[in-house]
């Protein structure tokens, strides 16, 4: 009994389908950090409205000991919610790179994440928040509130600390955001 249960609920509901551990080592691998499948823990059941949606990474940050957590999300937004995984990185990972990708990513190891040098903005560093979409564009004077790399997003605010926004790291001082 316990294990038809179990067995239900591993399966996604009707017109969803499971994101799968190969579908996420392959898009990490893509942004630069070489794992398997079996290096992913999934920390919650994941799906799509799609059986093979187009993944992206948002950012991978150190997660204790030789371990990270991956946010991940369908470049689709509306093919699946924005998610977290976890991988276990291999005990030598001193050689273990991969090529980049349009995100930006250059080739990670588990040392370089660890690395404090990688960061191009820094809490509580002031920066510029650029604001487009067709018609208007606005530039703002902001205040970082998370540390951030190249093409991860980070939270900024005002410099009168009304408002909050989620911007793109450009560069060390160029965020981007939309309306």
């Amino acid at each position: 009994m316990v294990l038809a249960v179990a067995a239900s609920a591993a399966q996604a509901a009707p017109g969803h389908y499971a994101i799968s551990t190969a579908q996420i080592a392959a898009t990490v691998t893509r942004f630069g950090i070489a794992v398997e499948p079996a290096q992913v823990k999934l920390l919650a059941d994941v799906v799509a409205t799609t059986d093979s949606p187009r993944l992206v990474v948002r950012s991978i940050r150190p997660w204790g000991n030789q371990r990270v957590m991956a946010r991940l999300e369908c470049e689709n937004p509306a093919q699946c919610m924005p998610f977290f995984v976890g991988v276990q990185m291999k005990a030598n990972d001193s050689s273990q790179t991969a090529a980049g990708t349009s995100t930006g990513a250059t080739g990670s190891t588990l040392a370089q994440l660890n690395s404090p040098h990688d960061y191009l903005v820094r809490s509580g560093t002031p920066a510029t928040l650029q604001l487009d979409n067709d018609h208007v564009h606005i530039r703002i004077q902001v205040i970082c509130l998370q540390n951030g790399s190249l093409g991860q997003k980070i939270r900024v605010t005002s410099k009168d600390h009304r408002i909050t926004y989620m911007a793109e790291v450009v560069d060390g001082s160029l965020l981007k955001g939309s309306l």
